[in-house]
């Protein structure tokens, strides 16, 4: 990665060819060896990181002028901490342990917003930092020891700048083994599977026999092309998707009591069913396979003249799945009725169906805090309100 970066960014060759010890780690540029004094004036050895922004799948840019530091408090030769390095103390954890970041440092060119490239970034910062170590000590920055041996096992095929930046790599952390079946790819569930596919869960699995018309572009996202139209569903989201991540396997079929090879291995399910019957044979799949999931649904009428009614998103732990079955907060058998079987186009609800769904999700997973642990939310559209039943 890194001399592929070297090939396509000149700011970055530069530094290479320098001697800096670089390393790319995710979505960090890693520059090591950097000498500083302590508060001793004794030489130690850090390293300076700024976060990579990504133009396309190569070329990078700033994300703004500062940078991180891993080492404690660099000093001058006057045995002070030096001035104007502001900043503060943080914790970004990367890949390798081998550098720790402990700090960031924010100094900002004269007269300017920002640095031109990363050459003139580094070169700044390493002549504030390392200047004291180098004439005292003689210290030299320039080892000429890059590392373009950190293996990443991020699903994504480009760089997952986001989580960069919101320095929230640890968080993100808690979706790598986690493999989710999203079964029915219908409005909620085609959203759901958008907000997974940008989701570092190792791999996402989707099942729908349906094929794609043109009314399912009015309640899912992204764009529609014509040659989409009248393919399955699943073959569908698979082109549009296949080029951002890995670990994306999307089948046209029907998930029903038989389907226990197809779910060997999931980790969580999302069932996303209009129709009972079906959604009475996954519950029991789901159940004796042992896999936690939820549920979502919603009940619509026209009693007032407009929509009214409720989202839903139900979870079935893999110590209560049967127990809250039992509390037929789901409907688990054909209402003819139904009025969202009448392709109501409701884009936003589906979406925010999805949204309550992943958001329970992730907050199971400890992405997000869980205060009270609800297995039962319901949000009525009609004023707005979640409510939730918990244990």
């Amino acid at each position: 990665m890194l001399i592929e970066l070297a090939n396509h960014n000149d700011d970055i060759r530069r530094l290479l060819e320098k001697g800096y010890a670089l390393r790319v780690d995710g979505s960090y540029l890693v520059v090591r060896d950097i000498p500083y004094l302590d508060s001793q004036r004794a030489l130690q050895v850090g390293a300076i990181v700024t976060i990579l922004v990504p133009i396309d799948k190569y070329r990078m840019q700033q994300s703004n002028h500062e940078v991180y530091f891993a080492g404690s408090v660099p000093y001058g030769l006057d045995g002070k901490p030096i001035p104007n390095l502001g900043g503060g103390v943080v914790n970004v954890p990367l890949s390798k342990n081998d550098v720790v970041i402990e700090r960031s440092f924010s100094n900002k060119p004269t007269n300017r917003n920002g640095f031109t490239d990363f050459f003139e970034k580094i070169e700044s910062y390493v002549r504030i930092i390392s200047g004291p170590a180098i004439e005292l000590h003689g210290a030299n920055p320039l080892t000429f020891r890059i590392d373009t041996d950190v293996v990443t096992d991020s699903p994504f095929k480009f760089q997952d700048s986001l989580t960069a930046r919101a320095e929230i790599g640890d968080l993100a952390a808690v979706f790598k083994q986690e493999v989710v079946a999203v079964i029915g790819l219908g409005g909620t569930g085609a959203y759901l599977l958008d907000f997974l596919v940008k989701t570092p869960v190792k791999e996402i699995r989707g099942f729908d026999g349906d094929v794609y018309h043109v009314h399912n572009a009015y309640r899912s996202p992204g764009k529609l092309t014509e040659d989409e139209l009248d393919k399955g569903k699943a073959d569908v989201y698979q082109g549009r998707y296949d080029n951002f991540r890995n670990g994306l396997i999307l089948r046209k079929k029907y998930i029903d009591k038989s389907s226990a090879d197809d779910l060997a291995g999931v980790t969580f399910a999302f069932v996303c069913v209009d129709k009972g019957s079906a959604r009475a044979e996954i519950f029991d799949l789901l159940i004796s396979l042992g896999i936690p999931f939820i549920d979502v649904g919603m009940g619509l009428n026209r009693k007032q003249g407009p929509l009214s009614g409720t989202i839903r998103a139900t979870y079935y732990g893999t110590d209560n799945a049967a127990e809250v079955k039992a509390m037929g907060l789901a409907e688990v058998v054909d209402d003819p009725d139904d009025i969202y079987r009448r392709n109501v186009q409701i884009a936003e609800l589906n979406a925010l169906n999805a949204c309550i769904a992943m958001i329970r999700y992730k907050q199971l997973r400890g992405f997000y805090v869980d205060d009270n642990a609800a297995y039962h939310l319901l949000m009525n559209v009609a004023n707005l309100r979640i409510f939730t039943e918990s244990k």
